[in-house]
């Protein structure tokens, strides 16, 4: 088998062709990602089962497409306010800290967007959890979440 250095001269245009046809951002994070998959297929490579390149570029964008559904997975679970909110919520001196947030907001959230707010940021728990906890479905838990966003950003900016 070649040097691994060998092989990614060979590959990398068509690394840099799966990050550009999968619309990747992040391409420092996925040429990484692709260069570790690069080198796995090397090592379980099969001569008799195929030519390797095609096996490469599938293993590659393979490990691109489960890299990219897991983040899609965490950022359901994951609410970021936008940055002004980082900012306020850096002053200690400021009301929008963990429990004063959810103390703060109680008069514009519902009590369902409140039982979301407090499950997520205190106990940190997924939708499917909370869903679980309350008896509710998933769908009913991320209508909670999405309403609440929508008021807190609301709220935020008019603070």
């Amino acid at each position: 088998m070649e040097s691994f250095e060998k092989i990614v001269e060979q590959y990398e245009p068509m690394i840099h062709k799966i990050i550009h046809s999968l619309h990747l951002y992040n391409k420092d994070e996925f040429y990484q990602l692709a260069l570790i998959a690069l080198w796995e297929a090397s090592q379980r490579f099969e001569a008799e089962k195929g030519s390797f390149s095609s096996y490469a570029y599938s293993f590659m964008k393979g490990r691109l497409l489960d890299e990219l559904r897991k983040q899609a997975k965490e950022s359901d679970h994951h609410f970021c306010p936008k940055e002004e909110f980082w900012e306020l919520a850096s002053d200690s001196s400021h009301p929008f800290i963990e429990k004063e947030l959810l103390i703060d907001s109680s008069h514009i959230l519902s009590r369902n967007q409140r039982k979301w707010l407090y499950y997520h940021m205190q106990i940190g728990l997924t939708m499917k959890e909370i869903a679980e906890k309350e008896n509710v479905s998933v769908s009913a838990v991320k209508q909670w979440r999405s309403r609440a966003i929508v008021k807190l950003k609301k709220w935020i900016s008019e603070s």
